[in-house]
């Protein structure tokens, strides 16, 4: 289910009119040849949507084994519609203090999928989330076009120290670095992988 709440017909009205001529014109851009555009209905109302994607080969900093794997899925990796740089391709220490591991969301038909790659993706990856991107999409307030809302980082121990800084009983710092998963201005959730599996960090009583 796609939880967006549109209330004012007038501002829908006023999406469908701004952002058709603004979809129409990012579909014929050739700088943009990995654009999903597209209507999704909310409130009986069609409504637009534009999701970009990178190729793979757009993030050479990839370990090799790591590359091979997303292309033989056939991964396009999406972009938040906030991006301003190449994202959603982590490198952390997920495994444990000192590791080189790769977290990576994967774009394969139509579904988005969370990937870990652990010691540069020598193994099989886990697969931590998974969803239809079009239950990832949020009004971009500057053009009124759904987009891509969901976004993923590295979280060092610090970081999620801090965001637990509202506990009455706060955990003591982590280990080692955790998995930010985030959709745009919504809650973010940590994943940490410990005593051979991955776990939620509570940031709250």
């Amino acid at each position: 289910m796609i939880c967006i709440a549109f209330r004012k017909s007038e501002w829908l009205l006023s999406v469908l009119s701004c952002a058709l001529p603004l979809l129409n014109a990012q579909q014929q851009s050739p700088s943009s040849p990995f654009a999903e555009a597209g209507h999704i209905e909310v409130d009986g109302h069609s409504v637009p949507y534009l999701i970009r994607h990178l190729p793979v080969n757009s993030f050479p900093q990839l370990p090799a084994a790591v590359q091979n794997e997303l292309n033989r899925r056939g991964c396009l990796i999406p972009q938040t519609y906030e991006a301003h740089g190449p994202e959603n391709v982590v490198q952390a220490s997920l495994a444990r203090r000192g590791s080189r591991d790769w977290a990576v969301l994967c774009s394969e038909h139509g579904t988005a999928s969370l990937l870990v790659f652990f010691a540069g993706g020598a193994a099989e990856p886990t697969v931590l989330a998974s969803a239809p991107e079009t239950e990832r999409l949020q009004a971009n307030a500057a053009t009124g076009v759904l987009g891509f809302d969901w976004g993923i980082d590295a979280a060092s121990p610090q970081q999620v120290h801090e965001a637990q800084a509202g506990m009455r009983h706060r955990p003591p710092l982590l280990d080692h670095d955790a998995l930010a998963d985030s959709l745009i201005d919504q809650k973010t959730v940590y994943h940490y992988y410990s005593e051979n599996a991955w776990v939620v960090v509570g940031t709250q009583d």
